[in-house]
């Protein structure tokens, strides 16, 4: 949650643009070039989405990334020119790559992490400018699908709680607004298309074609190890938002890479170009640290309860779980709790539903005023609980947590209510960024050894194997490089 842009309103006013403006006429081929019209879409909604993931990076880095993405990008016949392509490194701590229309193409930083090579990076830049020749997301447009760039999906707790009802469907994109797994989706045929198309661009620019298949390997890895450590089920990605089931397109993209001209990777340039990234949580939005959230900037910290996962983003922090979800934002305050708690109900339930709550309390929780109201929505043949619990910073600052449960079990999230704070100046200094360390290993390294100085306390030998994409059964070799997560500013 980053303490330099919020968006209040949230994903909405895009995608109703979006909706509006991509539904009809005739759809170009995949070898048209960019159209006036696609490249002024692409400007029009290029600075939303730089805000809500966390803006463009810059420096060496970023230029790195853009070089590479260009130079795929042109194989493509959308356009001549490298300038005719928009690539940004965005700087957010989820495994995310997704384009718009207009030849506008975006990777996380997170995910530029988990790559080994530069023809990995090229091949997930390759499948996004795939999606844009084959003006995939024209087409989810055009037949009537709702999802648009930052669509609702149905893979958060929040859906499934509250099922295909129309306050459902409204406290759902509620909760999913704060979350950067927002992009659009595709159907499987589109995935797999891009996938093919991306594979195509790789071997004409003389990238070995395997990079596809190798970099959804380290993906799916990636998401098992992520579930593994966060206690829950791995069947729903933090990908899939965009990219459904990684695992069962690995052998895919190899099979359809067989064959094919190219052999170049520049895995040492590579690793030495993104050596020193920013890893995960950047502690200007925040950081999360086992179960606990930390914000060095907003100056707060609060505990998830236990059993349950965070996942940060520029706009919010959601803590989800078996027995419900919740978020923490924030929205404008005039100083009376009481309307805020109430204008946080109205927000939730949308412009249909009078939301209200039915019990509004006033509180201190350790040193802050704060008040809290609770509803009871009816669900077909369930009922569920929504708790919004606001805090005052300040007379011009509150931050809430909105809450969904199953009815009658809101006290799941009773702790962590209580356990916001103001922090320190001192506690907000000791919280260091973790950063991609790039080092060659010497005889006698091992994987165990080399694992003990990844910047974790857990799980350090899987998230070494992870990161750099080695099985169970591979082992190092004197004189190449790897990755390590440190501790460094």
């Amino acid at each position: 949650m980053t303490a330099r842009k919020f968006w209040i309103a949230g994903a909405a006013p895009l995608a109703l643009a979006l909706s509006g403006c991509m539904g009809g006429g005739e759809i170009p081929s995949a070898s048209t070039p960019i159209t006036n019209s696609e490249a002024q879409q692409g400007a029009q909604y290029h600075p939303q989405l730089l805000a809500q993931f966390g803006g463009a990076m810059g420096g060496s880095q970023a230029q790195y990334v853009e070089q590479v993405g260009k130079n795929i990008a042109v194989q493509s016949d959308l356009g001549n020119a490298r300038e005719s392509f928009t690539v940004s490194l965005l700087n957010s701590p989820v495994n995310n790559a997704f384009a718009v229309p207009g030849g506008y193409i975006y990777t996380t930083r997170q995910l530029v992490t988990l790559m080994n090579n530069e023809a990995e990076l090229a091949g997930v830049l390759g499948h996004e400018v795939g999606h844009v020749a084959a003006r995939h997301s024209q087409r989810r447009q055009q037949t009537a699908q709702r999802n648009s760039i930052l669509g609702v999906l149905g893979a958060i707790g929040s859906s499934l709680l509250l099922g295909d009802s129309s306050l459902g469907s409204t406290l759902s994109r509620g909760f999913l607004q704060g979350s950067q797994l927002l992009t659009l989706s595709f159907s499987r045929s589109q995935e797999l298309e891009a996938d093919d198309l991306g594979i195509q661009y790789l071997t004409r620019a003389g990238y070995d074609p395997r990079a596809m298949s190798t970099v959804l390997a380290s993906l799916a890895a990636q998401n098992s190890l992520d579930a593994q450590l966060q206690g829950r089920n791995a069947s729903v990605p933090e990908w899939a938002s965009t990219h459904p089931d990684p695992a069962s397109r690995v052998q895919r993209a190899f099979s359809a890479s067989q064959g094919l001209p190219g052999s170049v990777t520049n895995r040492d340039t590579f690793l030495t170009r993104i050596d020193g990234l920013l890893y995960g949580d950047d502690p200007e939005q925040g950081v999360i640290e086992g179960s606990r959230f930390i914000h060095p900037v907003l100056r707060l910290s609060f505990t998830a309860p236990q059993g349950f996962y965070m996942v940060n983003s520029t706009t919010a922090v959601s803590i989800n779980g078996q027995g419900g979800q919740a978020q923490l934002s924030l929205a404008p305050y005039n100083g009376d709790l009481d309307s805020y708690v109430r204008q946080q109900f109205r927000a939730l339930g949308g412009q249909n539903n009078n939301l209200a709550p039915q019990t509004l309390e006033r509180t201190t929780v350790n040193g802050l005023r704060a008040a809290y109201g609770q509803a009871r929505v009816n669900n077909g043949n369930s009922q569920v609980d929504v708790t919004i619990y606001a805090y005052e910073f300040s007379n011009d600052r509150a931050y809430h947590f909105a809450a969904i449960t199953p009815a009658g079990r809101s006290n799941t999230f009773a702790p962590m209510f209580q356990s916001m704070r103001r922090i320190t100046q001192a506690e907000a200094g000791q919280v260091i960024p973790r950063r991609l360390q790039v080092v060659t290993v010497q005889r006698g390294d091992t994987i165990a050894s080399l694992a003990r100085r990844m910047a974790y306390d857990r799980g350090q030998v899987e998230r070494f194997r992870v990161l750099n994409g080695l099985g169970a059964n591979d082992s190092l070799v004197a004189g190449q490089k790897v990755k390590l997560v440190v501790r460094g500013r």
